[in-house]
């Protein structure tokens, strides 16, 4: 298996760690872009956007990123990764890097006090039969998808999940449950890329 990274500015990097931990896959922490060079895939966690978008900046990692996804590396982006990742942000706008054909809008399940835990729907054989646990922590939501993106899961009849080529995006924290297909499906992305 090739080295995963997860970005650890900001946010709960620990989280997605103790998932490959348990899937016994090699990884590291990524905080420059010489760690990023390091690796073949990566995942952007949730926390705050625009903190992360802050932190990047002195460090020239969005340069980095941009050079990472142009080469083809696959990225995995949930919550605040997926606010990042999106074509363009609302409510209210925020700059993104616009590696994947979506409009999000931020907080757009509600604030903090209004998480959920809810059985989201597959929409693809590779993510494993069944409905499978989603948990929401002021989660964006897509609002649409260009003609390129792929819907790979719902909840309450929104997509929840999606890709577009090398580019996976979910609304939800998968690494806060024990249902490791979301992080499965992205290590399948690494192995074929």
């Amino acid at each position: 298996m090739r080295q995963v990274g997860v970005l650890a500015l900001q946010g709960d990097f620990a989280a997605h760690g103790k998932v490959l931990d348990a899937l016994g896959v090699s990884w590291q922490l990524v905080k420059t872009p010489t760690e990023l060079a390091r690796v073949h895939g990566l995942i952007i966690p949730g926390g705050e956007s625009t903190t992360l978008l802050k932190l990047m900046a002195p460090i020239a990692m969005r340069p980095a990123l941009e050079q990472f996804h142009a080469a083809g590396h696959p990225l995995f982006g949930t919550c605040a990764g997926l606010i990042l990742l999106a074509r363009e942000t609302r409510r209210p706008h925020q700059d993104s890097l616009g590696f994947i054909d979506i409009v999000a809008e931020r907080n757009a399940y509600g604030r903090q006090i209004d998480s959920f835990i809810e059985l989201g729907t597959p929409l693809v054989e590779a993510l494993g039969p069944g409905v499978f646990e989603m948990v929401f922590i002021r989660a964006p939501k897509i609002v649409t998808m260009g003609p390129g993106v792929t819907p790979l899961a719902t909840c309450k009849d929104e997509v929840v999940l999606a890709r577009q080529e090398h580019v996976l995006v979910s609304s939800f924290h998968p690494e806060l449950t024990q249902a490791y297909r979301v992080h499965q499906y992205f290590l399948e992305m690494i192995r074929s890329a």
